[in-house]
């Protein structure tokens, strides 16, 4: 009787629709169209609005105070206002990268308060090593998902430590214990968000492909990356999609023609994992300014798959 009321309960839930973007960077050329008037999220405004939940990489410190990093050549730092784009359009940001920590303690820690000032939830990072290890809950349709976030590109000092504030690192051990830590606090699905791999290289290494299988070994519904400014495919393990790399979202700056192309994620979810899900193109212009692709092919996929397949962009 007990498996029928699950069963039953399982049929009766709607799927639950999540978007996981690339990175965003509101500092430079976004950070200007914001201050004339812009809006650098509106070309995926109807897109994002028909999600159920809406998550990105974050990937620059949000404040007015702190100072700059001494050794880093490319450093970040947006104006509080900025965040006023992204309030409505998503629900939940991933500080674990090698950007959030640009200007120090101080920002990173102000970039928390503007966060919660606007209603943004954020995750893989916070004041302290067991704050930036917690996961994002997202308690939905039935659903409750945790979303873990890790960085693993240098600098390490940006880590949180157990009295200072910074993200959380991708240590094996610690990123199985913690999915496993989700899955023991009821968590129906975990997905883990890294921040790995190399600038430029449109395939992950061995080092992500293994971390990745780990992963899913230890119990996460799928797995989900950036870092690298380039897409880097999608492959399917056990099942279980991996998104290496989702490429940038909102940024400028680069020389190279892949940093201009992203992917956005879109997800339908039940208790039993990933029932659908495919990848939007997104192409940037000069300005960071991201827009749709209708008619690229990019990587998709359903429940039962055991190969990958490409879908036209709508």
């Amino acid at each position: 009787m007990a498996a029928l009321c699950l069963l039953a309960s399982i049929a009766q839930a709607a799927p639950l629709t999540l978007i996981f973007a690339g990175d965003i960077m509101l500092d430079d050329g976004p950070g200007q169209t914001i201050a004339a008037g812009g809006d650098p999220l509106a070309p995926f405004a109807a897109l994002l609005s028909a999600a159920d939940y809406r998550i990105g990489n974050l990937e620059c410190p949000v404040a007015v105070g702190g100072q700059p990093h001494a050794r880093k050549v490319a450093i970040f730092r947006a104006k509080p206002n900025t965040l006023d784009v992204l309030r409505g359009r998503f629900d939940a940001v991933s500080l674990a990268n090698n950007h959030s920590g640009d200007y120090g303690h101080a920002a990173f820690l102000e970039t928390m308060q503007h966060l919660d000032a606007q209603g943004i939830a954020y995750f893989g990072g916070g004041k302290n090593l067991t704050a930036a290890h917690k996961p994002l809950w997202i308690e939905k349709n039935g659903l409750r998902i945790a979303v873990l976030g890790y960085n693993e590109f240098k600098p390490r000092s940006f880590e949180a430590g157990a009295h200072w504030p910074g993200v959380a690192w991708s240590e094996d051990e610690h990123v199985i214990a913690d999915i496993g830590a989700a899955k023991a606090a009821g968590a129906d699905l975990v997905i883990p968000f890294m921040h790995w791999g190399w600038e430029k290289e449109s395939r992950p290494d061995e080092r992500q492909r293994t971390l990745a299988r780990k992963m899913i070994d230890a119990g996460a519904a799928l797995v989900v990356g950036g870092h690298p400014h380039v897409t880097q495919g999608a492959e399917i393990y056990k099942g279980k999609p991996i998104v290496y790399s989702l490429g940038n979202f909102v940024f400028d700056g680069f020389d190279y023609s892949g940093a201009q192309r992203g992917w956005l994620l879109r997800l339908k979810l039940d208790k039993t994992g990933v029932q659908e899900w495919d990848t939007l193109a997104a192409q940037m212009d000069d300005n960071g300014t991201p827009h749709p692709v209708p008619g690229a092919l990019t990587p998709c996929g359903k429940a039962g798959d055991t190969q990958l397949a490409q879908c036209r962009n709508p």
